[in-house]
């Protein structure tokens, strides 16, 4: 796989402090609000039609405490479906790393919060979502086509499901 060219401008410090603060600021209003806030991402496709957003606490592989960031997600039969996308950077997200060491997590949706344990799509999976994913959110086929990487899928099912 090749990377078509990101623009450069979004990999300037400005635009990642930037989306660092907006983050903590939509999880802030998120968490406060019990999702009346900070519950739709209209940025990119999501201008045309929002997606729901989900916030994501996961334990910091090298802190140990909670690191929570909201990210678009999938319903799928009970299961929260979200994308390593990294808005296409080469890297994975800390976020991803963290599951990579401890999949258990929790997930808010609305005032609502739920345990799961979080794992990577095989690539039968991966290929089963994808398309699901790219019409829920068609920015992630640019994010893969800006990188090397192929971008994780993470299903996370919740822990009172599982055997």
């Amino acid at each position: 796989m090749r990377a078509e060219s990101r623009p450069a401008q979004l990999d300037s410090p400005v635009v990642a402090r930037a989306i660092k603060i907006g983050s903590r600021l939509n999880t802030k209003l998120y968490q406060v609000t019990g999702g009346r806030l900070g519950r739709k991402w209209r940025v990119g496709a999501g201008l045309r039609k929002p997606v729901d957003v989900c916030l994501l606490t996961t334990v910091g592989r090298k802190s140990g405490q909670p690191r929570t960031v909201p990210l678009l997600y999938l319903r799928d039969d009970g299961r929260i479906i979200v994308v390593a996308s990294q808005g296409g950077l080469a890297s994975h997200p800390a976020w991803y790393l963290n599951i990579r060491d401890n999949p258990d997590v929790s997930i808010q949706i609305g005032s609502t919060t739920a345990e799961y344990t979080a794992a990577t799509a095989n690539d039968t999976e991966r290929e089963q979502l994808w398309p699901r994913l790219t019409q829920l959110y068609s920015d992630f086929d640019t994010y893969q086509a800006w990188t090397n990487r192929t971008i994780p899928v993470v299903i996370c099912t919740p822990r009172s499901r599982q055997p």
